[in-house]
């Protein structure tokens, strides 16, 4: 009698039995129908869905969809350029420290610039005479070189050769010099940044009658490019 009441209890056990509590349901949309399936198929991997509890009903995840190669490559440089930026501020964040610590008043900072400024300048003023002298020489021997054509002679190959080699030195020196003419300009526009900067920090009030930061001129005497 026992074993027939066991026997019959089996089967109700087994129903019973709760069902895996890890079975997912899976939804996606696909051709404008919304589809629900407890398998996924591999067409819809790498699409966007929503994954549901097989056991309670409830949504336990919400999957985006694959991202394209031209996508996963913006997502990097994005995740690059947050990562700089990153840097960047907390590189900001050392440099404004340092400079308090560093620097007991506005005139130690000044004085700081006032030696970066002078090196600049002074580089301008070595660029605009190396393009002075060779934009002199240079004219000398086109000069010569033209009286030897208008006379009927040829001009020989060692003048035609220095006068491209001069001409090739000048336009390096000019480009040199533009350089070094932008520099001026950036420096002046750190060493307002910086200036206001310390006084933020240091809870120091800008003078009244404080001149702006001037822009950069080219030196005296600096000849025009071309």
């Amino acid at each position: 009698m026992l074993l027939m009441v066991a026997a019959l209890a089996l089967p109700a056990l087994a129903q019973n039995k709760p069902s895996d509590p890890g079975k997912k349901l899976y939804c996606w949309d696909e051709g404008g129908k919304r589809i629900c399936s407890d398998t996924l198929p591999p067409e819809a991997v790498n699409k966007a869905r929503e994954e549901f509890s097989a056991r309670s009903g409830t949504r336990s995840a919400e999957v985006q969809r694959a991202l394209s190669a031209e996508e996963r490559a913006d997502a990097a440089l994005s995740e690059a350029q947050a990562q700089v930026d990153a840097a960047a501020a907390e590189t900001r964040k050392r440099t404004e420290q340092a400079m308090l610590s560093t620097y007991g008043s506005e005139d130690a900072l000044k004085r700081v610039f006032a030696e970066r400024t002078a090196i600049v300048d002074n580089n301008i003023n070595t660029a605009a005479y190396n393009v002075t002298s060779l934009r002199e020489a240079l004219s000398t021997q086109l000069l010569s070189a033209g009286n030897k054509e208008l006379a009927g002679n040829k001009v020989p190959d060692k003048q035609a050769q220095d006068i491209r080699q001069r001409h090739n030195e000048l336009m390096a020196q000019l480009r040199l010099q533009s350089a070094f003419q932008t520099q001026r300009v950036a420096l002046e526009a750190e060493i307002a940044e910086s200036l206001a900067r310390y006084r933020e920090l240091k809870g120091i009030t800008a003078p009244v009658d404080a001149p702006a930061a001037p822009a950069a001129t080219p030196a005296a005497g600096t000849p025009s490019k071309g």
